[in-house]
């Protein structure tokens, strides 16, 4: 059966993934981070910090990643919450890919099937409590965040001058002629002459 992993209170992490908005992004995410910076002390908080790691947003060694950082855009959070609620609940996902539209009885139902847990037991419950708390905050039909970049006028100007820089290539057709001259049977030189004087006069000229 699969393992789906919960948080232990679900007001907590809530509340850790408003303060994570706002506070500045640290070099480590650690129980000192949760309890100086975002002001959260005690076991419940410290105790919330494996989950955020299952989530995606603190790799192992404690440093946050892509995903944190997206979560902190207002225009990316509910998709950087979507995204780890796909890698956090997969099994979930594999069993009914529109499982956050789901009623909570067949929740229930799928959680129960796919864990194998008693439903009156606090894992279960649990799981249950946390996927509702996530699936508020999450949109999973957004689109992937795409920053505008601005441009200064000074680089716009620069490349409407490139455009205008290019050279333009003009098409030319180039046309070669063969003459075959039947030349009378004469050794009198001017007759010679009177023939490539037309030919220069007619066709080389032109």
């Amino acid at each position: 059966m699969e393992s789906i992993p919960y948080a232990q209170a679900t007001g907590t992490l809530e509340k850790m993934l408003e303060k994570i908005k706002t506070a500045s992004v640290p070099e480590k995410f650690s129980s000192d981070f949760v309890s100086s910076v975002l002001g959260m002390k005690g076991g419940t908080p410290r105790s919330t910090i494996p989950f955020i790691k299952k989530m995606g947003f603190v790799s192992d060694d404690g440093t946050p990643t892509e995903r944190y950082k997206e979560f902190r855009n207002p225009n990316a959070s509910e998709k950087a919450i979507a995204d780890a609620m796909r890698e956090v609940y997969s099994s979930l996902f594999s069993a009914n890919e529109y499982i956050y539209n789901s009623e909570i009885d067949e929740l229930k139902g799928i959680v129960l099937q796919v864990t194998g847990l008693d439903k009156s037991s606090t894992p279960f419950r649990k799981i249950i409590s946390t996927f509702l708390a996530l699936n508020k905050l999450a949109d999973f039909k957004s689109k992937s965040y795409s920053p505008q970049v601005e441009f200064s006028e000074e680089e716009k100007s620069i490349s409407i001058k490139a455009e205008k820089s290019k050279p333009e290539v003009k098409e030319s057709i180039n046309l070669s002629y063969t003459i075959n001259l039947n030349l009378p049977a004469t050794t009198d030189i001017e007759v010679f002459n009177a023939v490539f004087k037309s030919l220069k006069e007619h066709l080389l000229d032109n």
